[in-house]
């Protein structure tokens, strides 16, 4: 053959061929919350691997790939990033509602506290989780943050779901299930950090529960560890009005200012809640890059106050959103609930109707929440080369009818109910509402006989 046609076809072949995906996304929106926030109309989203690798019409996408496997999310179909959870306590969901109604430090002291010292072991641990990642994933939610005990098991059982996780091993002043000592709960840390540092799933993170648990000393062991490892700590931060008071009282300053004086925040670090942050606070946080967590949930169950959240966002803080533990600072883990509830707490605190758009929810709970834990990177937009982390949401349902706007949609009309589909790292956890990794049937009766055995206290 001659030379010229020769190279005739090697110029022709990538327009004859199609390239191979493992998995294409097609819905009647993909919302990519991508730098420019497009909102695709008839489009879809190719998958190869773990990763993504071209997003587009769907047109488009179909001419340019072909699929071993599909996801048509038909007429009615928002593709969106997976939901990421930057705040909760996963087996807490065999405890949920055991104590609601009550101010923290009595939940905390009177119940909480007494019924993990009575009940929490490695079993417990495992079907909580079990529990919670299957109504998390059923509700969309990909990613998820983590701090409560035997972390190591939680983080077994989150990847036998095929669930992405920031775990953080807890470590508090007093003796907890998994350990007696914060110098015990620091070498469980360090080595679950061993075990996890490099999985495709799980990041260890290191999580002393607050400054009013921990002595200086502590937090300081937690910041070097999580340090000489590159990985995140984890700590709740200004929950609550008597918290900052108490500690201004004894030290002068406010628990950021004591964490900074510390050198605690000198490295990858999320603080939950933020409530009660001044402005100096912020600035602080803001210097040390640090992330927030935003739960409006727990905070107005627990009337523990709102989050100046415009005002964090404004600085360039990133916030994402929590829904905190199940066992009575919320009662489920729907990010859904968390997007509607802080747009709307926004606009009734300020007086504003135009205060936290529901872009901006949809952005805290997706790249916001990535970008507060370290990984805007990997995860929270639907952009070419992140991982293939998305869900499927169906609004053919009255009350997502009819449909304007699929941000607005998404974050004012839908419920965790609505995600039919979901994807994480690329495989397909969640088909028709279905799990497709996890024995709903086993867990929900697993659960129901925790219930029984707890309730007899």
């Amino acid at each position: 053959m001659p030379r010229l046609s020769k190279l005739f076809l090697l110029l022709l072949t990538p327009l004859c061929f199609a390239a191979q995906a493992d998995l294409i996304v097609t819905g009647r929106w993909v919302v990519t919350v991508d730098p420019t926030r497009r909102v695709i109309e008839n489009g879809a989203v190719a998958v190869v691997g773990d990763h993504i690798a071209a997003v587009g019409s769907a047109a488009e996408i179909q001419k340019q790939w072909t699929a071993k496997r599909r996801i048509d999310a038909g007429a009615d179909g928002i593709v969106a990033p997976g939901l990421i959870n930057t705040h909760t306590h996963a087996p807490m969901s065999l405890l949920r509602g055991i104590a609601d109604d009550l101010k923290l430090q009595d939940w905390l002291e009177k119940y909480i506290f007494p019924a993990e010292a009575k009940h929490v072991n490695p079993e417990f641990v495992r079907w909580g989780t079990r529990l919670a990642c299957l109504e998390m994933m059923l509700g969309g939610t990909t990613t998820y943050t983590d701090m409560y005990y035997f972390e190591e098991l939680i983080a077994e059982t989150t990847k036998q779901a095929g669930m992405r996780a920031v775990l953080g091993q807890t470590v508090i002043g007093f003796p907890v299930a998994d350990a007696k000592t914060p110098a015990e709960e620091l070498i469980r840390t360090e080595n679950f950090f061993k075990k996890f540092k490099d999985d495709p799933l799980i990041t260890p993170a290191v999580a002393p529960h607050a400054v009013y648990t921990n002595s200086d000393e502590t937090l300081q062991s937690c910041r070097r560890l999580a340090n000489k490892y590159n990985l995140p700590l984890l700590i709740h931060l200004s929950e609550t009005k008597k918290e900052n008071d108490d500690l201004i009282a004894k030290r002068g300053m406010s628990p950021t200012r004591l964490l900074e004086s510390l050198g605690v925040l000198d490295g990858r670090t999320l603080g939950a809640h933020g409530v009660w942050l001044d402005d100096a606070d912020m600035a602080i946080l803001k210097k040390h890059n640090t992330g927030l967590a935003h739960c409006p949930s727990s905070n107005m169950k627990l009337a523990s106050g709102v989050a100046q959240v415009t005002k964090i966002l404004g600085m360039g803080i990133a916030m994402g959103l929590g829904p905190d533990g199940p066992a009575g600072s919320n009662n489920d883990f729907d990010m859904f609930e968390e997007m509607d509830l802080a747009a709307k707490l926004a606009k009734v605190t300020s007086g504003n109707p135009q205060a936290l758009p529901a872009t901006q929810a949809l952005e805290m709970a997706t790249i916001l929440g990535a970008r507060a834990l370290g990984m805007e990177k990997e995860i929270g937009s639907l952009e070419v080369g992140k991982k293939a982390d998305l869900i499927v949401v169906r609004s053919r349902t009255p009350h997502a009818q009819p449909l304007f706007n699929p941000v607005s949609q998404l974050v004012y009309a839908m419920k965790s109910s609505d995600v039919s589909d979901v994807v994480i790292n690329g495989k397909t956890v969640v088909r028709n509402g279905k799990s497709m990794t996890l024995d709903s049937n086993a867990i929900l009766n697993q659960a129901a006989l925790y219930g029984a055995k707890i309730a007899i206290r």
